[in-house]
């Protein structure tokens, strides 16, 4: 027979009070929204980023290398760079480099810096560097700008003290 489960292992489904109630429905629809909207935006975020990374680096970026860091094919690439020229985030033509749009070079920018905030924190944490740069990619899309706030704070207090 199988017991119930304590409150601790259902703490991510209760109320914040002491009732031992699940969340409202709506509230825990919204948690669910809000990780949908987050993964729709992830890829491009992450292409973005890589694509200033490589133009801040190396003063360019081709559809060869993001394919090379991004682990894809080309063909996957060029499917994304539509998506991106869609969207307004990109330029480019064949054969050529790709350009970030100022949208895109804002989208970018603001995904370098939540990346970027949450590798700190992973380091000021204790996490290896390894796997802190594995963790921080990926969880800068999921977390709110009230988590990235502290997260800054506790890894600039960490940096200072």
């Amino acid at each position: 027979m199988n017991a119930r489960p304590s409150a601790q292992e259902l703490d991510h489904v209760l109320r914040d009070d002491t009732s031992g109630e699940l969340l409202d429905p709506q509230i825990h629809a919204r948690q669910y929204s809000n990780v949908r909207k987050a993964h729709e935006t992830e890829l491009i975020e992450d292409y973005v980023e890589l694509i200033a990374d490589l133009i801040d680096a190396k003063g360019e970026a081709r559809a060869v290398e993001l394919a090379q860091r991004m682990g894809v094919t080309q063909a996957t690439v060029g499917k994304m760079i539509r998506r991106m020229t869609e969207s307004g985030l990109v330029t480019s033509q064949p054969y050529r480099s790709i350009f970030l749009t100022e949208a895109g070079h804002e989208m970018a920018r603001l995904s370098r810096e939540r990346h970027i905030v949450v590798l700190r924190f992973l380091r000021a944490l204790g996490v290896s560097e390894d796997t802190a740069r594995q963790d921080a990619e990926g969880m800068e899309h999921h977390v709110s700008d009230e988590t990235i706030e502290i997260m800054r704070r506790f890894a600039d207090d960490r940096e200072s003290g």
